[in-house]
């Protein structure tokens, strides 16, 4: 099973633009490429699946467990002929000391060969100690190449060449110059999503002509086929037609685009449809039995967002009348009143009685533990179904002036959420959170979901009776 893992000393290093090289250098060359990504993220895999062709599938510990981390990475990895999987921050870095969630721990789970990329600048011989710790820490950990990254040029380059030849036995595999047409645009909180970029494509033909340039691809392919077998491959998941017939709204458009690939993998599974929902074009809502608002930046749309006054009030009207719904991060934003950034205030959908307000720094970011309330939380319970959910936020907007009696599916045990203590915001059938959430064994979230909109769809109540009757 031939694999990569795409690491670096520290966080910007430029790991993602090489990557994203390395998944359309390959896929330019007819190979079929997985593409993973370590820890719970959006930007990043949306790049390096459009790069490499096909979806892009998190990697994460924490939100899903070794054993099935694992056991999902066999089983995606089963049709291709290469893998890379990129990973966050440094290579020893991770939520534990013992770095048990850290990218190397990750790396020897999957048995990965890992490629370094070292941020050059301002260094020559200096790169040599560098590799040679990172060896000596954690020998298990096979450090197959280092690629050097934002180099200043061919002398530069022959220097770092050199000391790593000359004091390592790790494989040089090549130089990438610090060049700004190479660089993936920016906005106020990050990368922009692909989808918001008019010229990804051009974007990522540009970075991988610079791979194929200043990179031995040929070595990376050798070093990629030896990487043994991480497991037994499982079987393919069983796919049966239980929620057959439910039609599920989903916001995808260019403020909302922040969805999992295998959530949805999951959702279709089941029998139900994924009927797609611009908030920014579309003037009504599509006959549907549920509604999915995932994450994404609301507020660099947000005018367009307010002038599509007749699908928010179609959606408020719908959630009104008891259309199930579920909003994540960006979609509870979307659902509150006003929504507030740089000076302006822009109306929402309303349904959600309180402001969004936008700030400088993060208000949530990283791993979140929870603590559902069965008791008030509407989804049904289901097999396997824990009451601690292991999920993500990252957030630079608060919730403010919800009402005191407002009620949450949520305890926060660890992270922000919407009030620090809680999360999950309850309103007749819908569930909004700045959490979000991952389908795994342990929190089955979408069987869940389409249980609650098939058990409203059997009361013989459409939405259009509904609406009719709310107004």
């Amino acid at each position: 099973m031939a694999s990569l893992f795409i690491s670096a000393a520290h966080k910007s290093s430029g790991k993602t633009t090489v990557s994203i090289g390395l998944n359309a250098a390959l896929h330019r060359r007819g190979f079929c490429v997985q593409p993973f990504k370590k820890g719970p993220d959006y930007i990043d895999p949306i790049w390096l699946g459009m790069a490499a062709g096909r979806p892009c599938y998190n990697l994460d510990f924490f939100t899903a467990g070794k054993k099935e981390t694992i056991k999902d990475f066999v089983r995606r990895s089963a049709h291709a002929e290469i893998s890379i999987i990129e990973g966050n921050k440094g290579l020893y870095d991770g939520l534990d000391l013992d770095g048990s969630n850290s990218n190397a721990a990750l790396a020897s789970a999957l048995k990965s060969p890992v490629i370094l990329v070292v941020d050059a600048r301002g260094t020559m011989r200096g790169i040599a100690p560098l590799l040679i710790g990172y060896q000596v820490f954690d020998p298990e950990v096979n450090i197959a190449g280092v690629i050097a990254n934002m180099t200043g040029g061919a002398r530069h380059e022959s220097k770092l060449r050199a000391a790593v030849e000359h004091y390592t036995d790790i494989p040089f595999l090549g130089a990438v110059a610090n060049d700004s047409s190479i660089s993936l645009a920016e906005k106020h909180i990050g990368l922009i999503p692909g989808y918001e970029d008019p010229q990804a494509r051009e974007r990522i033909s540009s970075i991988a002509d610079a791979i194929n340039e200043n990179v031995d691809v040929d070595k990376i392919i050798d070093i990629a086929n030896t990487a043994p077998s991480a497991a037994t491959k499982p079987p393919a998941p069983t796919q049966i037609a239980t929620h057959a017939g439910l039609r599920i709204g989903i916001a995808q458009d260019s403020a909302f685009g922040f969805y999992y690939p295998g959530d949805l993998e999951a959702i279709q599974a089941t029998g139900a449809e994924l009927v797609p929902v611009n908030t920014l074009h579309d003037r009504e809502l599509p006959f549907i039995d549920g509604l999915f608002i995932g994450g994404g930046f609301p507020e660099r749309h947000a005018a367009l967002l307010e002038a599509n006054i007749s699908l928010r009030q179609a959606i408020k009207t719908a959630i009104e009348a008891g259309l199930p719904t579920y909003a994540e991060c960006g979609g509870l934003m979307y659902l509150s009143r006003q929504l507030s950034w740089q000076g302006k205030s822009f109306d929402m959908v309303g349904v959600i009685p309180a402001q969004t307000n936008m700030h400088d720094r993060p208000c949530g970011r990283g791993y979140v533990k929870l603590e559902e309330n069965t008791r008030l939380s509407h989804w049904p319970q289901v097999s396997n179904n824990s009451a601690t959910i292991y999920a993500h936020e990252f957030h630079y907007s608060s919730l403010d002036g919800l009402p005191e009696n407002s009620q949450f599916a949520y305890q926060v045990m660890r992270g922000h959420g919407i009030n620090q203590t809680h999360d999950g915001l309850l309103y007749k059938n819908l569930l909004a959170s700045y959490a979000h959430l991952r389908n795994t064994p342990s929190t089955p979230w979408v069987e869940r979901f389409l249980s609650f909109v098939g058990q409203h769809k059997t009361t013989g109540k459409t939405l259009a009776q509904a609406m009719a009757q709310n107004s």
